[in-house]
């Protein structure tokens, strides 16, 4: 028992630890914010993304993210303020890199449909925002969404290629995006 609650404590204290401000309390929920901090894999090491598919916002029809394009695959709540901070970013890029083959996409958790649907119309958004956030649990081999927000980018053939931890910035994405978009073929 006193090494069960031992790796328990562990496991609290790092989770706490990748934070700025700590564990947070928002509507009722606790959640881990990011630091900012940026992960790369080269093709070699990146393993396959899980499927993403179901409801999003905008339609309750069954929604299939393909992967034949670089996503930017972005995990947020309306009531996060790095998420309120870093839309108008996101948005921006979703129609910029849009021509040069990147698509975007989100993934709502812990938050209710009505609230994101303003939060989209407020800012813009319009990609699409799947609702149903149990494929998180799926990343589990790779990158792991562990904040909120997270943002990965998947390259074209399908392989979680990198990640950002808490809010994005335009150099950091702009760099990301940009490695992403000249890596070979995964190998």
């Amino acid at each position: 028992m006193k090494k069960y609650f031992a790796a328990v404590l562990a496991s609290v204290l790092l989770l706490t630890g990748c934070s700025t401000s700590g564990v947070s309390k928002t509507t009722q929920a606790s959640f881990v914010e990011g630091d900012g901090i940026a992960t790369y894999l080269k093709p070699a090491q990146r393993v396959a993304a899980p499927v993403i598919q179901g409801a999003t916002l905008t339609s309750s029809a069954k929604t299939v993210l393909s992967y034949n394009k670089v996503t930017v695959l972005n995990v947020w709540a309306s009531w996060c303020a790095p998420c309120r901070a870093e839309a108008p970013l996101l948005s921006d890029f979703a129609e910029k890199y849009a021509s040069q083959g990147v698509q975007f996409a989100g993934i709502l958790t812990r938050d209710n449909p009505s609230a994101a649907s303003a939060f989209i119309k407020r800012f813009g958004i319009t990609y699409p925002i799947f609702t149903d956030d149990s494929v998180l649990a799926s990343f589990r081999n790779s990158l792991v969404p562990n904040a909120i927000p997270t943002t990965l980018i998947i390259d074209s053939h399908g392989y979680v290629a990198a990640r950002v931890s808490g809010e994005v910035t335009v150099a950091l994405l702009t760099d990301l995006i940009t490695k992403v978009l000249k890596d070979g073929p995964h190998a």
